[in-house]
């Protein structure tokens, strides 16, 4: 987790922008940089937990909804027409607790609700104010260009799950060779060890690509109402697909409408639906400290 630590001489914040592909081939802002100094200040056991970066000239305050086993007030700081959203927080390492990352997600969403936001790693924190407006003053032109290609744009989750047993019944059925060799197995009297084998090999590569159709046929449907989409790795055996997606706020009612279109044609698949969410799998922030 990024910090800012109070016993190392002045470091310099850098902040620079190069893109990265999702996986329908358009490009999103990837932000690489340095993290903040202390100049040496004087220890203090208390810093500035960050939720995110968003524009706004004038002083915000969204009530004590921060971070903390009591909710602590949540506030911006200012640079130009940038603002950093943070509450005070102990200066330590936060667990990631339940309690811990619904706080911060829980900010990110209330700040979405009228602003555009690039958010920070559960657990960034800053020692202090001058700190936090040196990454904006660094950063000012990285974040600027970040907030622009995000403008009005929200995060949606996808995931789609099938029923493994029944998934292997129908390609039981469809598949000759898989078929076939099913039955010589189970009527052999003898060693099957080496046809069951192949006839493992055989289904897994069948469900492979049955739900790499499955998936393709969801991303081409949906390709139209989503700015971008990023495809991330399935938790167990009963997900075949787990993807994020880019949605224009004004688009935001198609794909709602899209999403229950396909999952009402594919009742022997589960869809699960979250959002809306800030662009989390679209901005990546990574902040490193670097001698001055």
């Amino acid at each position: 987790m990024p910090r800012a630590d109070g016993s190392r001489a002045a470091r310099r914040t850098r902040l620079s922008l190069s893109p990265r592909k999702p996986a329908n081939g358009r490009v999103e802002p990837d932000l690489v940089g340095r993290l903040p100094a202390d100049r040496q200040l004087p220890p203090s056991s208390r810093g500035k937990y960050v939720y995110c970066i968003i524009n706004s000239e004038k002083p915000l305050r969204f009530g004590q909804i921060g971070i903390g086993a009591e909710p602590t007030e949540v506030y911006s700081i200012q640079h130009r027409n940038l603002a950093a959203i943070v509450s005070d927080a102990p200066l330590e390492v936060l667990d990631s607790t339940r309690d811990n990352v619904l706080a911060h997600e829980r900010v990110n969403e209330t700040v979405m609700h009228d602003h555009t936001v690039i958010p920070m790693s559960f657990g960034t924190i800053f020692r202090t104010n001058e700190d936090i407006i040196e990454l904006l003053r660094s950063a000012f032109d990285a974040f600027g260009d970040v907030l622009g290609k995000m403008q009005n744009k929200l995060e949606f989750g996808l995931k789609v799950l099938w029923d493994p047993d029944q998934a292997v019944r129908q390609v039981e059925s469809e598949d000759d060779d898989i078929s076939r060799l099913k039955k010589e197995i189970s009527s052999q009297k003898g060693p099957t060890y080496f046809a069951r084998m192949q006839y493992g090999r055989l289904v897994d590569a069948a469900l492979q690509v049955r739900s790499e159709r499955y998936v393709s046929s969801i991303l081409t449907e949906l390709r139209d109402v989503a700015v971008a989409s990023r495809i991330n790795k399935p938790i167990g055996d009963k997900m075949i697909m787990n993807a994020a997606f880019l949605i224009s706020r004004n688009q935001e009612a198609a794909f709602d409408r899209k999403i229950k279109d396909i999952a009402g044609r594919h009742d022997h698949l589960t869809f699960k639906y979250t959002g809306p969410w800030p662009p989390y799998n679209f901005v990546n922030i990574r902040l490193k400290l670097e001698p001055a």
